[in-house]
């Protein structure tokens, strides 16, 4: 498609998975657009069409409000006009579990699940009169008003009970005290990162390797899978030539998502990817956790400090110039433990705010399902 794609203002909408998303009913507008010499490549959708995700997160309807084109991972659907299909009735229909498990059910087996013309054109669907198809859409627009209320509360508690932890954190970094010194991490420490491990070094079992993925993962202590070893033997050779991260030391992430920071623990042992990961070593008159704090307060600051193009890249050389204030140790354990309740508590909110939006979503589901299988 490269080839027919323009900024040109007469270019014609070019409609991809990304212009719409899970929660949107309507596709409005596209990011990119091609020339009318790409029409004869692709098919043409008008406003008021059903769009029908048919691969990745297949089966999803949108309604068409703009006219554009369609690749390969769209089916188009219009109704035949001797039945009169209220077009929410349709949308609400298409979006229920009723329609999905049939959809889910006929993708199954195939090494990439994804429906095509013949499998959607086999579902079967409920078509009561019009009366009775705009009586359902008024109850479930009632009902999804009311859910959508709330669930747009609990997001935003969800920001705001991050955005209050991090301007905490933000405040306490940037008042200066009379015992605080400001130190560049290069007086600090060393700033390094790993010893280069090759595709051929990879073993079915060892030593798990860890790339920006998996770093990323335990930063928010969540649980990884292990899908890369390197042999115990290798690990040893390195530990003694080259040295390990051991406990206290930090990781962060360098390239595309710059930041994550995780603290190296006192039983881990693993070995990481170098270059994708910055390890922060022997930075002993700082503690680790006042050190993450620290760069997590300006953040934002350190990643205008990436260079490249086609993904931003965190140099060794760029990261070493970046300066902190550091306190005596007596207080960086203070602010330490006024930080971690902080965020202890900032998580559980969090908890809760996620927790009630995964509840709004199943009771959507759950309406949508009574809906159509005769309980509305």
């Amino acid at each position: 498609i490269e080839k027919y794609l323009t900024d040109s203002s007469d270019g014609i909408n070019w409609i991809k998975i990304s212009d719409a998303t899970a929660s949107d009913k309507y596709i409005y507008e596209t990011q990119q657009k091609i020339t009318r010499e790409g029409l004869n490549k692709t098919r043409l959708v008008h406003e008021g069409d059903f769009l029908l995700s048919n691969s990745m997160s297949f089966g999803r309807p949108y309604i068409m409000k703009t006219t554009g084109c369609i690749h390969d991972g769209w089916l188009v659907l219009r109704n035949k006009p001797e039945f009169e299909l209220d077009k929410d009735f349709l949308y609400h229909l298409l979006s229920s579990p009723y329609v999905f498990q049939q959809f889910d059910r006929l993708a199954a087996g195939s090494t990439v699940r994804n429906l095509n013309i013949g499998l959607v054109s086999s579902v079967i669907i409920p078509i009561p009169p019009l009366p009775e198809q705009q009586r359902i859409v008024t109850v479930l627009d009632e009902a999804f008003a009311s859910i959508a209320q709330v669930k747009a509360n609990a997001e935003r508690n969800l920001v705001n009970a991050r955005e209050l932890f991090e301007a905490v954190l933000r405040e306490i970094f940037s008042n200066r005290q009379d015992s605080w010194k400001e130190k560049s991490l290069e007086e600090l420490g060393q700033i390094t990162s790993s010893k280069r491990i090759y595709k051929n070094e990879y073993v079915k079992e060892g030593v798990p390797f860890y790339r920006i993925k998996e770093v990323k993962e335990l930063a928010h202590d969540k649980e990884i899978s292990i899908e890369l070893y390197i042999s115990d033997i290798r690990y040893k050779e390195i530990k003694e030539v080259f040295g390990v991260p051991l406990e206290g030391d930090l990781l962060m992430t360098a390239v595309g998502t710059i930041g994550e920071i995780y603290i190296v623990k006192k039983d881990d042992k693993f070995y990481f990817k170098d270059g994708n990961v910055l390890w922060f070593k022997d930075f002993e008159s700082i503690d680790p956790y006042f050190l993450k704090f620290a760069l997590s307060a300006f953040v934002e600051k350190i990643k205008k400090l990436s260079i490249g193009a086609a993904y931003n890249a965190l140099t060794i050389e760029k990261i070493e110039k970046h300066k902190i204030l550091i306190p005596p140790l007596s207080e960086q354990r203070a602010i330490i433990e006024k930080l971690e309740a902080l965020s202890a508590e900032t998580k559980r909110l969090e908890g809760i705010y996620q927790s009630k939006l995964a509840a709004l979503e199943e009771l959507k589901k759950s309406v949508l399902a009574r809906a159509f299988e005769g309980g509305v």
